[in-house]
């Protein structure tokens, strides 16, 4: 068999494109990658065991995918899907049908948490355990080799059983773990299959040369008995599974049963356990019983449906006296979680173990960290006279007080003679794919064994990542975080404050830094504590300035082949040489499709590294041992409870800590305060803008374009000015009459800025320079702090509906996790800006609800008086009704406060001074501004007489409602086009006044850029990695058909102000109302890069690619045009005929290269572009279609502009 080193993911995939005629899929984290994979597998030429390639197909959602599952499976295809968490939910009506018609289908799942107080995309047995009722049979692998092995026993057992298989495997831990594993070549499982069934189920299904009929609606008389006659598929399942587990061993040599047990023979404590953690536990029993005399061992339990209770039974040493049953998940009310009810069942019913405590506990949660110190406390607490029951392990429970100390590190022998490496990275750095390629030289190098695993923060291209690389001379089995590391990289340089990345380092091991600090620097810059560990460790640092060698080279941000090279030349693995040479190879392969240029440049990055790296001999540096620097004082707060969340919870888990915190830190319902992302301070931009007063028009476009908010004008008051510090360049605010007087600035705010240029692109006066951090942070930073701190909102001196008004007001959407440039930010800031005050968001799963709202980072901020948007999201699928559901409550509580304030003035009891600001407000209730100002008047004069009577006190407990509130719906063209777009359909319908916020980036961003249904024609995307052959879903137009919903099509880099436009009549009108907004993506490869995507969209609108319009029914109603085009026609003349009105001129940025063709435009993107590498034919074809898409678009937009 083959050495490989995969992951668990494309273990899976590699048997399931084997033993499937079909798979239908939906992308969702961490599965995400495994449809694309087989896809592409079958382009290459891979072919199935029945001679053709897996048939991959996209659907709309996980409900769609089942759904055809089910009808391939009932047509005769052997079918297969690939899911995990809120996806296998929306599986699971379809999952008891499946299983209900006894079909051989297997669903493969990277198991994950499911939202419940909050969404999380790591792993656990959530959603697994929520399955387990359905009727399908459960297969549990516990590492990546098992995955590949099982994945197989799962087939050949689904086709021998005639029942479908949920096999699963730990979400992130295995399916995203690197490992050496043997790959079982696919002419080995051939004669594995029974093929005299496959063949049976294919006669067995449905055809009109042999009908039958299937799902048919029963009566009580039958149902039961029906229902019963599928128990002995079930009774003779486990001896199926048995005889598959011995089919794929005698291949392989490794020997599987459906419970395994491993450990002393005559234990007293055994571990029941499924999953990765199986392996953790069997680590540390070796260890403990080996070293420390204790008689301990573990049970894998690898079929959990049916559930092996003889075989359970069987396996267990007649010794044991204290069983613990570990459950990765969470059933709220059970007498114990799922796993160990099926123990205690078990073990009941089998007559055995009578007087063997069993106690059960829960673990590991959202890939909470699972290892061997928490093993040997679980295994101590066994011993106690009562031990905890119920029980938690690796947190702090300081409420109910269920968990369990862990007092002791252990550090297991099974891990000597593996190197073990730990890199601190940012994402989008290529740190990541660059660990990959090492493992993958290094694994695959004869007599090494790699793992690689991998951790992320929530957010987008900017948040950290952690990559973990263990090399041994035999398999490394060790599934937990690295302890003790030969080899630490800190591969951003304002890391050095943000965590503690030498405290799990070994004495003597090596310390690399990318920084452009000199030696003489290093005490200024890195912390005390950090300098004393260098110092005590005995570290040999290194340092290298990653970051100018890949801008020399032209490669920033990616720092990869520096660092990669860099490792293999210190670690000293595999001789340096062979490794270059490996890695010029592997780069070659990368970037093939990008050309040889890109090619040329890693390659000369990876020459230029060993002359850039410098050892740093701490003993000849000046004031190394110095104390740290006072730190600069950050504001006060002015809300006590946001200071408690910075201090206790934020703070903690920004520096890696969030591990540590107990229980009762935490708001039981998941809430978070506003705007605590203001205190995070990344630091993680190479290059910030800096302002040049002299060359300033105070257009305000830079504050209006940034993703992050973290460029702002300022107006000063004579007061004002005369207080500001020193480097505060001020300048006399021109335009309108009402800002004779004040003093104008622009500020950047450097600690929050990502660098991502896309203001200095678009400045018209070219006022804003990119210059290096280090060299402005210091003198910057604390005059952003004294203008948030000093300068009050001017936000009433200009209308808000124009670019330089809206941008005077507060952004309630600041410091976002989004991407460098990311096009989804400036819109949704933008919403802020205009009616912040009064919103309430419901946002659909996706990039925007983690660059928002990633737990601890609450994007969405207050203005001055405490108001800005409330922010909720339920799942991905159903935000349409999520925001209308609030519409409809918010509607229907202020009908009850209008009825209480008729009764009032209608009423000889109210006080008569207060009949006038009751009317005033009556009046007023369906205007946002007039009510919420007659509100508050309102308010003032009752409170003050709130106890002269019981209605005084009940209007004033509903006083929040006074100013009406407006609901929008956000989320991406995923949620829009795709899986909630029944939903959208039906609210947009409905008549009722939401608002819906379309981020179309023509793909699904925040799983990796798949195919959704607004994916152009020619593009190439995940599942359609040859390009996508039909054309977009015009969502715009398809909404128009109702007649009554306002639509409109926007780009903010073609329109400013007709963005602005579009918002403001979306929200003053009285229906629904959907904004679509292009917002270019870096699952684009927008080729300038995606601090660009403001020309883009300019470029896309020239070009004739996306249109600009408004569909207003009220129009219609005056006898005007309902729709107005508000974009030129390429070409042509654009005098405003045919209802086309251009509202503004463009930008006044400079474009160096207009674009008049689709074609021009489309070729500055990778997505586009790649296609003409991958298939120049197939480009020739699919690219003039897109052209003609866009024509015909435009053209049916005409006609309808045409019609009053």
């Amino acid at each position: 068999m083959k050495k490989q080193i995969l992951d668990g993911c494309t273990a899976a995939a590699h048997v399931a494109f084997a033993l499937s005629d079909v798979a239908t899929v939906y992308p969702i984290t961490p599965i995400a990658a495994m449809g694309d994979t087989a896809q592409k597998w079958g382009l290459q030429g891979r072919r199935n065991l029945m001679g053709q390639p897996l048939e991959v197909k996209e659907m709309e959602s996980e409900l769609g995918a089942a759904g055809a599952v089910h009808g391939a499976a009932a047509a005769g295809a052997l079918a297969t899907t690939f899911t995990a968490s809120q996806g296998l939910m929306l599986m699971i009506p379809n999952m008891y049908k499946i299983a209900g018609e006894l079909l051989p289908v297997v669903f493969h799942v990277g198991c994950r948490s499911l939202a419940t107080h909050a969404l999380s995309i790591f792993g656990d047995h959530q959603d697994v355990m929520a399955c387990r009722a359905t009727g399908f049979t459960m297969l549990a692998s516990a590492s990546v080799q098992e995955t590949m092995d099982l994945a197989l026993v799962a087939h050949l057992a689904a086709i021998e059983g005639s029942l479908p298989v949920l096999h699963f495997f730990d979400g992130w831990r295995t399916s995203s773990e690197m490992d050496t594993i043997d790959v079982i070549d696919y002419e080995s499982m051939r004669p594995l299959v029974n093929w005299e069934k496959v063949n049976l189920f294919r006669r067995h299904s449905m055809n009109p040369e042999h009908p039958d009929l299937r799902g048919s609606a029963q009566n009580p008389d039958v149902y039961f008995q029906n229902r019963e006659a599928a128990n002995r598929f079930y009774d003779a399942f486990p001896a199926i599974v048995q005889q598959a587990m011995d089919k794929v061993s005698s291949i392989t040599g490794r020997s599987y049963h459906l419970v395994d047990y491993h450990g002393a023979p005559d234990a007293d404590r055994v571990i029941i356990v499924m999953g990765s953690a199986a392996d953790v536990v069997s680590e540390t029993s070796d260890y403990l019983n080996s070293e420390n005399g204790y008689r301990t061992g573990v049970v894998k339990v690898r079929l959990y449906r049916p559930f092996p209770a003889r075989e359970l039974c069987e396996a267990l040493p007649p010794s044991v006296r204290c069983i613990a049953v570990l459950d990765r998940t969470k059933e709220p009310g059970a007498c114990h979680e799922p796993l160990c009810e099926d123990v205690i069942t078990a073990l009941h019913d089998c007559g055995k173990f009578r007087d063997t405590r069993i106690i059960g506990g829960r673990y590991g949660l959202s890939s909470k960290e699972f290892n061997p110190s928490m093993v040997k406390a679980i295994f101590d607490e066994m011993t106690r006279e009562e031990p905890r029951n119920p029980f938690t392990i690796g947190i702090t429970d300081d409420v109910t007080r269920l968990s369990i100390p862990v007092t002791e590190t252990v550090e297991t022998n099974v891990a000597s003679g593996t190197y073990q490496t730990i890199l601190y990275a940012i994402g989008n750095d290529g740190t990541v794919g660059g660990t990959k390629q090492v493992a993958q030289i290094i694994g695959n190098t004869p007599g090494l064994y790699a793992q690689a695993y991998f951790s992320y923060s929530a957010k987008k291209s900017g948040g950290y990542t952690i990559s973990q690389l263990r090399i041994g001379k035999k398999p490394v089995t060790s599934a937990y975080a690295i302890d003790g590391a030969d080899y630490v990289g800190c591969h951003k340089s304002s890391y050095v404050r943000r965590f503690d990345m030498l405290d799990k380092i070994k004495p003597g091991g090596i310390f690399v830094l990318n920084s452009p600090w000199t030696p003489d620097r290093m005490p200024e810059k890195l912390p005390a504590d950090m300098r004393k560990a260098i110092t005590e460790k005995k570290l040999r640092f290194y340092n290298i300035d990653a970051d100018r060698i890949a801008a020399v080279c032209g490669l920033s941000p990616r720092i990869n082949m520096v660092m990669e090279t860099v490792f293999l030349y210190l670690s000293g693995l595999i001789p340096f040489d062979e490794g270059v040479a490996a890695l010029k190879e592997r780069l070659s392969e990368t970037y093939r499709h990008e050309g040889g240029d890109v090619v040329s440049r890693n390659i000369k990055a990876v020459d230029m590294t060993i002359a850039a790296l410098k050892e740093i001999n701490v003993s000849e540096i000046s004031g190394w041992s110095a104390p740290e620097a006072p730190a600069r004082p950050e504001p006060a707060f002015a809300d006590s409870a946001l200071e408690t969340f910075i201090r206790t919870i934020h703070t903690p888990c920004i520096k890696g800590r969030g591990d540590l915190i107990p229980v009762s830190a935490f708001s039981p319902d998941g809430k978070m305060p506003m705007g605590t992302t203001a205190c995070e301070h990344r630091r993680i931009a190479t290059r910030v803008p800096v302002w040049n007063a002299d060359k300033c028009v105070e257009c305000a476009e830079c504050s209006l374009v940034c993703p992050h908010a973290a460029i702002r004008p300022f107006l000063l008051s004579a007061e004002e000015a005369a207080k500001a510090p020193e480097g505060f360049t001020l300048k006399d605010a021109t335009g309108a009459q009402q800002l004779k007087g004040y003093k104008f600035h622009i500020q950047n705010f450097p600690e929050d800025c990502l660098g991502c240029s896309s203001c200095s692109i678009i400045c018209p006066g070219h006022a804003l320079t990119m210059t290096p951090l280090e060299d402005v942070v210091d003198r910057e930073a604390p005059l952003a702090m004294w203008a948030m701190a000093n300068v009050t909102l001017k936000d009433r001196l200009l209308p808000a509906e124009t670019v330089n008004g809206s941008q005077l007001r507060q952004p309630c959407l600041q410091f976002s996790g989004a991407c460098a440039g990311c096009g989804e930010t400036p819109y949704v800031k933008l919403l802020t800006q205009l009616f912040g005050q009064r919103m309430l968001i419901a946002n659909a799963t996706g990039c925007s609800s983690i660059w928002g709202a990633n737990y601890p980072s609450n994007a969405y901020c207050t203005d001055p008086q405490g108001k800005g948007p409330a922010w909720g999201n339920s799942l991905f699928e159903d935000n349409g009704e999520y925001g209308y559901g609030m519409l409809v409550a918010l509607e229907h509580r202020r009908k009850r406060v209008a009825m209480q304030v008729r009764e009032l003035i209608d009423s000889p009891d109210t006080l008569p001074y207060l009949k006038q600001p009751l009317e005033a407000w009556y009046s007023a209730k369906d205007d946002p501004e007039l009510s919420a100002a007659t509100g508050g008047q309102l308010r003032a004069m009752l409170e003050p007489v709130r106890d002269l009577s019981p209605a005084y006190a009940a209007l004033l407990e509903e006083a929040d409602l006074f100013g009406r509130k407006t609901v929008w719906a956000i989320g991406g063209d995923g949620w829009a086009y795709d899986i909630g777009f029944a939903g959208l359909d039906h609210v947009l319908s409905s008549g009722e006044p939401v608002k819906v916020l379309v981020m179309d980036t023509e793909c699904y961003s925040n799983t990796g850029g798949q195919t959704s249904k607004a994916t152009p024609r020619s593009a190439v995307a995940k599942y359609n990695p040859d390009g996508k052959r039909v054309a977009k879903k015009e969502l715009g137009r398809m909404m128009m058909t109702y007649g009554n919903v306002y639509v409109a099509s926007v780009a903010l880099g073609a329109n400013y102000q007709q963005t602005i436009d579009a918002l403001a009549e979306a929200e003053r009108y009285p229906g629904p109302a959907i904004v679509i907004a292009y917002c270019p993506c870096l699952n684009h490869g927008i080729r300038p890069g995606l601090g660009h995507s403001i020309v883009e969209q300019r470029r896309a609108v020239e070009a004739g690619y996306w249109p600009l319009y408004r569909y207003n029914p009220q129009a219609a109603a005056e006898g005007r045009p309902a729709l107005t085009i508000d974009s030129v026609i390429p070409g042509a003349d654009n005098s405003g005929a045919n209802g086309s009105s251009p509202l503004t001129e463009s930008p006044r940025y400079p474009d160096p290269e207009p674009v008049s063709t689709v074609e021009q435009f489309a070729m500055n993107e990778d997505r586009y572009a790649d296609l003409s590498m991958i298939d120049p034919t197939e480009a020739g074809i699919l690219r003039p279609q897109l052209q003609a898409d866009c024509n015909r678009n435009r053209e049916a937009l005409e006609h309808l502009a045409k019609k009053p």
